[in-house]
């Protein structure tokens, strides 16, 4: 379900962060959803406890997830992205692929070529 590329300059906390943010937006996960324990996600993907644990504390911050002692980690009711939570969500986006762009050697030129192309590969989900 989850696919983190340890390849990618994009830190794994992110490629979660964003991936699980995504299916929660989208209603792939529903409200109400448990989302498995820290450290069975870890153990899953490969990763430290601590950088899931900053998954869920972010996602949390974004008002997506609800996280309780003894209850574990699951999705919020109405769990939508009010404005500020987009254009923090955008800001990230936009600085991981700079920061991947740059490692990478690319120009400004070059990086923004290729949000094009993706942006028109990505269907509209409106």
């Amino acid at each position: 379900m989850l696919d983190v590329d340890p390849a990618s300059p994009v830190p794994a906390y992110e490629q979660v962060r964003s991936q699980l943010a995504e299916m929660i937006l989208a209603g792939a996960l529903p409200a109400g959803h448990r989302l498995p324990p820290i450290r069975q996600l870890a153990a899953d993907l490969g990763l430290a406890p601590g950088t899931v644990g900053r998954v869920y504390q972010e996602l949390e911050a974004s008002g997506l997830v609800i996280s309780r002692v003894r209850h574990g980690t699951t999705v919020a009711a109405g769990a939508k992205a009010s404005a500020s939570v987009k254009n923090e969500q955008t800001a990230d986006a936009a600085r991981s692929f700079a920061l991947a762009s740059r490692r990478l050697g690319l120009s400004l030129d070059d990086a923004i070529a290729a949000l094009r192309t993706s942006w028109d590969a990505v269907p509209d989900s409106h």
